[in-house]
């Protein structure tokens, strides 16, 4: 992704959410819509180290929170005691996450949609959206 165009895209969408542009609010967001798989704070810092992008763990934290207040971007979690974070940008989508290396994967080609109008039907409910995680060995691993 061209720096130039993810600085701009970034900007226009943080103006559009209401929030103060800043080069800390810029580096996270650019790295949320960069990534492949859901992020942790802790790799968000980094990234923002690595960028000469200055902000502390707590600054972190609460752009993280103030964005998903925002419905900019949405926890997930793969139940190994931590947040991760992505942006509501790829839709609705699920996770393969490998139990031996940690690697996750994005699944897209998601059909549980005539599901999700079936429970609301009966139940009643609103969905918004939902969230589905796949574990198990990836192939790097069976070898």
């Amino acid at each position: 992704m061209n720096r130039t165009t993810s600085r701009y895209s970034c900007q226009k969408e943080l103006q559009n959410a209401d929030l103060r542009v800043t080069e800390a609010r810029l580096g996270v967001l650019a790295v949320l819509k960069q990534t492949e798989k859901p992020l942790a704070a802790q790799d968000v810092l980094t990234y923002l180290k690595r960028h000469s992008i200055r902000a502390d763990k707590a600054t972190v934290f609460r752009i993280i929170n103030s964005f998903a207040e925002k419905g900019i971007v949405v926890p997930v979690q793969f139940n190994e005691g931590r947040l991760r974070f992505e942006t509501t940008s790829k839709g609705d989508h699920h996770h393969f996450v490998c139990d031996n290396c940690g690697y996750i994967e994005d699944i897209s080609d998601c059909s549980i949609t005539p599901l999700a109008d079936d429970i609301q039907k009966k139940k009643g409910v609103i969905i918004r959206r939902h969230s589905l995680e796949f574990f198990g060995i990836c192939t790097g691993c069976q070898k």
